[in-house]
């Protein structure tokens, strides 16, 4: 299964670094490779957000839209996502946020597997690389909303 870890410091405030995360219609403005983003429910719950999302990811020929349940964690700063539905037969998804003196730390963690073996194989020589370009992405979209 590819699995792949990444950290950025990012010049904002945590919490619109944990909004821009939430905010997850947005991601086909300027997440690489997502095409759509569908919301299907968003509940507050107190201490959790619980949110039920589709993604189309794609690049090609290829194109796939996954569903996934998004669980913010209030207490600890923290997004965990697991898989529903699509290509993805396993998918650990933790995004942590913590407050530092120059602005904020993310920490972003992946562990999946797809259900076709072959692009499984395909995926994991080139997934550190696909996650750096999507935390890019994240720090670039940031830079661009909140740094003054």
């Amino acid at each position: 299964m590819p699995r792949a870890s990444v950290m950025r410091l990012i010049e904002c405030d945590k919490a619109q670094l944990i909004d821009l995360v939430l905010d997850i219609e947005q991601y086909p403005a300027f997440v690489p490779f997502c095409i759509d983003a569908k919301v299907y429910e968003k509940k507050d719950t107190g201490d959790f957000v619980n949110i039920i999302a589709d993604l189309t990811i794609g690049k090609g020929f290829f194109k796939d839209t996954y569903k996934s349940d998004v669980k913010f964690n209030k207490k600890d700063n923290s997004i965990y996502v697991t898989n529903i539905d699509g290509p993805l037969k396993h998918l650990d998804n933790k995004w942590t946020f913590k407050d530092h003196r120059k602005g904020a730390e993310i920490y972003f963690d992946v562990d999946f597997e797809i259900k076709n073996k072959f692009l499984n194989i395909m995926m994991t020589t080139s997934f550190q690389y696909g996650l750096d370009k999507i935390a890019d992405a994240f720090q670039d979209r940031a830079n661009k909303l909140f740094k003054s």
